[in-house]
């Protein structure tokens, strides 16, 4: 009887040994840093299940090698059953530094904890900007190139309209498997939405009758200057020209309407090439937008500065001279445009040096 009962109590004994041992040695595995000693990323896709992942990190070699390695599968398959993780894998993309534990990538599973991406659409680029940057975005599928302009839109369930103009500059967030039509989404929605709050504040006597020509007119303030101050009172300018039947001449229309052609200068003979988008040629707006006016250039359209101006040239340091009357206009053209300062430029920001000149 005592030998069972010694014998009962070494079994036993034994057993919370062996757990013990067992427990400490699979917490040390989840617990220790994994091999890797540089960053690396992995990429969880849509349905993936814990198998998989644990797959995956053992092809990248992250698990080591030998009983090591062994070791911290069982380990991982041990805590999966006990915890939620298995149940709660996020997909996407994670970010692993030299030192993260197996533990500390299962709870970045469970919480989604995944690589943020973003792209910036800058205020003023015009479409084919916005699809070169996402082109080259990291981390987006792409479905663009796919697509013509017309087929961008009825994607986004705007197919009578064009693109230019309808995409809010701002930085995006977004992680992989986002699509660059989705990104598109939310621009596209952002814009409209800015638009309408403006169009809703609009003053009062606008030689505008839709929102969609704001937008139009918003584009050209936006490509004329990047000076904040200055942006209500080219607006200002152009209303005037409008209500008085004046053609709007501003050099950013035609540039648009040369499209690839041209190469970073406006010549004379542009200004007599007929387009849809020449306003020396062509009285009132453009047939649609130039570019992607940002937030200020929308309500600068709509809220116009009360000006008597209806003439405006760039000094060359991105700033403008606005005169109200052709003497005065000429008068500025001989002293900025004429005898141009070495270090001319129309905008205040070096990386986007175009030709600025407002109407003569």
């Amino acid at each position: 009887m005592r030998f069972r009962r010694k014998l009962g109590w070494s079994l036993v004994l034994t057993v919370f040994v062996v757990l013990v041992f067992g427990s400490a040695t699979l917490g040390y595995a989840l617990m220790q840093p994994m091999a890797h000693t540089q960053p690396e990323r992995m990429v969880v896709p849509e349905g993936s299940s814990f198998t998989n992942v644990l797959l995956r990190l053992e092809g990248k070699g992250m698990l080591g090698a030998g009983l090591r390695a062994r070791a911290r599968r069982l380990a991982a398959r041990v805590y999966a059953r006990i915890s939620p993780v298995a149940d709660r894998i996020h997909v996407g993309e994670y970010r692993l530094k030299p030192g993260d534990s197996l533990l500390d990538f299962m709870d970045k599973l469970e919480r989604g904890d995944v690589i943020v991406h973003r792209v910036t659409l800058v205020e003023g680029w015009n479409i084919r900007e916005v699809r070169r940057a996402l082109k080259t975005a990291e981390g987006l599928e792409h479905r663009l190139q796919e697509l013509d302009n017309q087929a961008l839109m009825k994607e986004l369930d705007r197919p009578d309209q064009h693109p230019e103009g309808w995409f809010a500059p701002d930085t995006y967030a977004y992680v992989r498997g986002d699509t660059d039509l989705d990104l598109l989404a939310r621009a596209l929605a952002d814009q409209e939405e800015i638009l309408a709050k403006a169009w809703g504040n609009r003053a009062e006597g606008l030689p505008l009758d839709t929102p969609y020509e704001a937008l139009i007119l918003a584009s050209i303030v936006e490509k004329e200057t990047a000076v904040p101050d200055e942006r209500k009172e080219i607006a200002g300018v152009f209303v005037n020209r409008l209500n008085q039947g004046m053609r709007l001449q501003t050099d950013p229309t035609v540039i648009y309407g040369l499209g690839e052609n041209y190469q970073g200068n406006i010549r004379s003979h542009h200004l007599q090439q007929d387009t849809p988008y020449n306003t020396y040629r062509r009285a009132g707006l453009p047939p649609t937008p130039i570019a992607m006016p940002g937030n200020a250039s929308i309500r600068a359209a709509v809220n116009p500065a009360e000006t008597e101006a209806l003439y405006f040239v760039a000094r060359g340091d991105g700033t403008h001279v606005f005169s109200r009357t052709l003497e005065e206009h000429q008068q500025a053209v001989r002293e900025y445009q004429l005898r141009r300062r070495k270090d001319y430029r129309s905008t205040p920001v070096p990386e986007e040096d175009e030709n600025g000149n407002g109407p003569s």
